[in-house]
């Protein structure tokens, strides 16, 4: 059985999404959840070609870029 390079970049583009979210929420930082928001959109296609509720998972990026945006005017109604 060979070794599936997909399947590879799938998890890491999860796991990279998941670790930039969180360091996105601890820090604040819109750039973070915002490229948290981008490394989860190939995954989130995936799940959008699915049958039934699985569709409701392509929705899950738009979490991260609905708090980049709320940082981002946060950030500028402070300043």
């Amino acid at each position: 059985m060979g070794f599936y390079w997909v399947g590879l970049i799938f998890w890491l583009l999860i796991g990279a999404s998941l670790f930039l979210f969180i360091w996105g929420l601890c820090k604040k930082s819109w750039k973070k959840l915002f490229f948290s928001g981008i490394t989860l959109l190939l995954p989130s296609l995936y799940f959008f070609c699915a049958e039934n509720w699985l569709r409701i998972i392509a929705l899950l990026p738009l979490i991260p870029f609905f708090l980049a945006a709320y940082y981002t005017s946060k950030k500028v109604i402070v300043e």
